[in-house]
């Protein structure tokens, strides 16, 4: 029996490409780190808690550096390769710990790449995985859907939703599944800095069918529908669904 097809929404190369931007932007005094920053935290807590001291170290989608700076500081051997294939098999194996940060939201065969995740890991190995997920963005999307109410183009990614994911990761051969969420919220004066944050967060457009520039009417409904639910302040509150999924390598390899 055939295999289905898996259909294409995500460009590799795009996705390639807002990483790239967002390591370009890692430095800039402006640049916004707050998510990047609240998953590097949370691995770090984890393994603190977990007492896991990796001797060999995949760290994927980490724009800032911070997280392969502390754990090669513990005495880890650490591999951060600017680019990856998720959605092949990984030319290097036997790392005790993998740890994904971001981008697992923009890959076309997810349960794909997270059997290749798995059969990277040494036997008992440990990965993390945070991502965005499905409760996101809500302010973005109303405002998308303002901006062209009659026939709106598909600008916002589909995202996992959290439900999902222990069944996934059970499929993929992941010993000790856990899936926790959290949620972030974080207040902004315009749709425009909203947008230049997820393009700092490596979380641009990766869609393999991006739909062309909203024009400038499309653009000023956007704008008024963003603003419109901003509290008395003037700021608009959006929120952050943090996914993180955590699980090990069975100690006999399987």
């Amino acid at each position: 029996m055939t295999a289905p097809a898996i259909p294409t929404i995500f460009s590799p190369r795009r996705r390639d490409a807002r990483l790239a931007r967002a390591r370009r932007r890692a430095a800039a005094p402006d640049a916004a780190r707050f998510l990047a920053e609240d998953m590097i935290e949370d691995t770090l807590e984890r393994l603190a808690f977990l007492r896991h001291t990796p001797a060999r170290a995949l760290v994927l989608g980490e724009w800032t550096g911070t997280l392969a700076q502390h754990l090669r500081a513990g005495g880890a051997e650490v591999d951060d390769p600017e680019t990856l294939d998720l959605e092949a098999p990984f030319p290097a194996g036997g790392f005790d710990l993998i740890v994904v940060v971001g981008v697992l939201d923009a890959v076309n065969d997810l349960p794909g790449a997270l059997i290749h995740l798995r059969n990277a890991l040494a036997p008992g190995g440990l990965v993390i995985s945070h991502f965005i997920g499905g409760q996101s963005l809500a302010a973005l999307r109303a405002a998308m859907l303002a901006a062209e109410p009659e026939r709106p183009a598909g600008r916002i990614h589909p995202l996992v939703d959290p439900r999902a994911a222990p069944g996934l990761m059970q499929r993929a051969g992941w010993k000790d599944p856990v899936v926790d969420t959290h949620l972030l919220t974080v207040r902004y004066s315009s749709l425009d800095r909203l947008v230049s944050d997820l393009r700092d967060s490596g979380l641009g457009n990766a869609l393999a069918k991006p739909a062309a520039p909203l024009g400038k009417a499309a653009l000023a409904r956007a704008r008024a529908a963003f603003a419109a639910r901003a509290d008395a302040d003037g700021k608009t509150p959006e929120t952050f669904e943090i996914v993180t999924l955590t699980g090990r390598r069975s100690l006999a390899g399987t």
